[in-house]
């Protein structure tokens, strides 16, 4: 697995990036966690550097979550802490379930377990495929100028230029075979239904969102009811990309 390390702190610290970004996307908080932290940072698969397969056995949770082990493994990191960013923290929660041996502490920043009804995962995966087709279809330019016109990322418009510019090219760096089944194999639609083992965790965990996140606000507080170990942060002045748009709030905060 292609990873990147930053910071020259004590404790190791996974990083896990949403869909569309890729390990280096990191890069920007290495400043606000360096000295405390040795950032781990991989390209989950499908992304930056990674391989992007066509099985799409290779893009299941459970697969991405076995390789994500296996470089801690070859690491040699019996426990680390774990953040994950809306993808990555659908990821992160999953491995926080599955091998909680293996994770001291726990950020989900923008993160959801899910979608709780087969109706709901159904229709999800629909629209997950539509837009994989109009990936290969379109390719990358097209698909990420849709990307960016999302309501979703309208919060982003206050970042800085040069910020904005980095995340317009990482984006389209990407395969579009590997973003197209990361959506088909990972997707919320195809992901396992977290919510009702949400009690089962025991290790600190802290939900991260930005005011202006509407949707992921009321996830989050549904989550914080049933994590028992849960503290939820919702950071003002900020949308869905938490650690991008008020990085001071949210490297105090982590």
């Amino acid at each position: 697995m292609n990873y990147l390390l930053y910071g020259r702190g004590p404790s190791p610290l996974l990083l896990l990036h949403g869909f569309t970004g890729q390990g280096s996307h990191w890069a920007a908080v290495e400043p606000l966690l360096g000295e405390r932290y040795r950032l781990i940072c991989p390209d989950l698969v499908g992304h930056g550097r990674a391989p992007a397969p066509t099985d799409l056995t290779h893009y299941t949770m459970p697969a991405v979550a076995q390789d994500l082990i296996a470089l801690l493994d070859g690491l040699g990191l019996a426990q680390v802490d774990l953040l994950g960013y809306s993808m990555g923290g659908r990821l992160a929660l999953y491995l926080a379930l599955h091998y909680p041996e293996r994770f001291g502490r726990v950020v989900l920043e923008s993160a959801s377990p899910g979608l709780a009804t087969a109706a709901e995962r159904t229709a999800r995966q629909q629209s997950d495929e539509a837009l994989a087709e109009r990936i290969e279809r379109e390719g990358m330019a097209s698909f990420v100028a849709h990307w960016e016109s999302l309501p979703l990322w309208a919060s982003q418009a206050s970042l800085p230029a040069e910020v904005r510019q980095r995340l317009h090219q990482q984006r389209l760096e990407h395969n579009p075979t590997g973003l197209a089944n990361s959506l088909r194999g990972m997707g919320t639609g195809v992901q396992p239904n977290l919510w009702p083992r949400l009690a089962e965790l025991k290790m600190p965990v802290t939900l991260v969102v930005g005011e202006l996140d509407h949707k992921f606000v009321a996830i989050n507080e549904q989550m914080a009811a049933q994590i028992k170990t849960a503290v939820l942060h919702i950071i003002p002045h900020a949308g869905h990309t938490v650690h991008l748009e008020q990085p001071e709030s949210w490297g105090a905060l982590v």
